[in-house]
């Protein structure tokens, strides 16, 4: 372990000398990432500085404190700093020839943390990359896509290249969303439909209030475009898709026209083509008589009634008692956030007793519900048909045992999605307090409602006071 091995900077080294002298180096970089991360977290957020500087003020002082403690640990260590001269001289040389790309990325990644054009928690778009900075290093920067996927760009990246901060000073921005609509559709109602659709998001900004552009009379439609202001650059997707159903709602309930490609053909000189018909058979011997006689006659009869596996979910939906009167955008949402799974016959889909996470709509095929306790069976359940709405509303167990007598395709909606919907849509939690309230001798036999002499509130009041607790709106 004492043996010399070499020399340098006056001073011998040996393996305990190496063993040391790492071993202190490593001290000393864990102190500067320690101070540095203390800063972050404590100091700097006392002082109340945003994100971005208090993420370049900390790697600035861990950079520094590092350096110094490794010039630091070598000095204690008897080793001639001014020695460290030729070898300085010899890595600028690599880095001039051998080490252009780190040395660019290097001085990039110092400019970036002093002059700060981006900073950690920045939403940013250079070339086709679109993301959140969440950190800045002296190589390279990590970016977070909108699909969660972090991507490493080395610095000089941000340095030549043009790049969109959305954050930058004022994080305002507009969304543009072309809309084309009939030629016969009226532009005040449009105008109107558009504007409607946009104030009903709440994350739209009404300072700068949404305008609506008239862009050009196209070919095929009347092309408007709306514009509303966001100062959330990150959801500018999601807050578009949401706007797009909106307008496709106002669109329907105003009979306002989505255009389609088309072409129209005028004929000229109808009676004359009448006469050729008339005088002179077609190809195949037919005159215009007997072409008459043989085109098919279209039955006007009513539709048969559509049966119920030809129900949409939305339909379905609404036939479930809390969400009769939902509208289509409630209901849609409410489709966003379930999802099919098909269980396979004479699988337990819940038990008695059990939490209830989960309530259950039948697409198709069929459930028994049974008490296991008791070993008596209750009901059978098909196609169109719910079961375990009541214990994830009230937050209770389940009152009884589930399973499918076939392959059963069931939608199910759990109850952390169920607290995003009534968390955006508050009237809705209402509704189903009002249904929930209309089944109190249930609720009773279940202990959920105690007697009207018992409480000063109505059954309505208690519920919705229960319903607003679990969901924690």
């Amino acid at each position: 372990m004492t043996t010399k091995l070499f020399e340098f900077g006056g001073k011998p080294f040996s393996l305990s000398t190496l063993v040391q002298l790492i071993f202190f180096i490593l001290i000393a970089l864990v102190f500067a990432r320690t101070i540095s991360e203390w800063m972050k977290r404590q100091l700097l957020v006392r002082f109340k500085f945003d994100r971005g500087s208090r993420e370049a003020i900390a790697s600035v002082t861990h950079y520094i404190l590092a350096i110094l403690g490794f010039f630091i640990v070598l000095q204690s260590a008897g080793i001639n700093l001014s020695s460290l001269t030729v070898l300085a001289g010899a890595l600028g040389i690599g880095f001039g020839f051998g080490l252009q790309n780190l040395a660019s990325n290097f001085i990039s990644g110092v400019t970036l943390l002093f002059d700060q054009p981006i900073k950690v928690g920045d939403f940013i778009e250079v070339d086709t990359l679109l993301g959140t900075v969440e950190k800045i290093s002296i190589r390279s920067t990590v970016v977070r896509t909108l699909d969660g996927v972090s991507v490493i760009v080395p610095n000089n990246r941000f340095i030549e290249n043009h790049i969109i901060n959305w954050s930058y000073q004022d994080p305002k921005c507009r969304i543009h969303i072309p809309v084309g609509v009939a030629h016969d559709s009226e532009p005040v109602l449009v105008t109107e439909a558009l504007l409607a659709a946009a104030h009903k998001d709440s994350r739209v900004l009404s300072n700068p209030a949404p305008k609506v552009w008239f862009k050009r009379f196209g070919e095929e439609a009347l092309e408007f475009e709306l514009l509303v202001w966001i100062d959330d650059p990150p959801e500018t997707d999601p807050i578009t898709s949401t706007l797009n159903f909106l307008i496709e709602a106002e669109f329907r309930d105003r009979s306002i026209a989505i255009a389609l490609p088309q072409r129209d053909v005028y004929i000229r000189n109808v009676e004359a083509i009448a006469a050729l018909l008339q005088n002179k058979p077609n190809l195949e011997g037919v005159n215009a008589n007997s072409f008459s006689k043989n085109i098919p006659v279209l039955s006007t009869a009513q539709k048969p009634p559509k049966s119920l596996s030809n129900w949409t979910l939305r339909d379905l939906l609404r036939r479930i008692s809390y969400f009769e009167k939902c509208s289509d955008l409630e209901l849609r949402d409410l489709i966003e956030y379930g999802y099919r799974q098909l269980f396979p016959t004479n699988q337990l889909i819940c038990q008695e007793n059990e939490p209830g996470d989960s309530f259950y709509l039948i697409l198709s095929g069929s459930v028994e519900v049974f008490s296991q306790r008791a070993g008596k069976y209750i009901a059978t359940l098909h196609e169109g048909e719910f079961f375990g709405e009541i214990s994830v509303l009230m937050g209770t167990t389940r009152s009884a045992s589930v399973r499918t007598l076939e392959d059963t395709i069931l939608f199910i909606v759990e109850r952390n999605e169920l607290q995003k919907l009534l968390m955006s849509h508050r009237q809705l939690a209402d509704q189903i307090a009002q249904k929930l309230s209309e089944r109190q001798q249930s609720l009773r036999d279940l202990g959920l409602l105690v007697e009207e002499a018992e409480s000063e509130q109505t059954p309505l009041e208690r519920i919705r006071k229960r319903i607003t607790t679990i969901f924690g709106i």
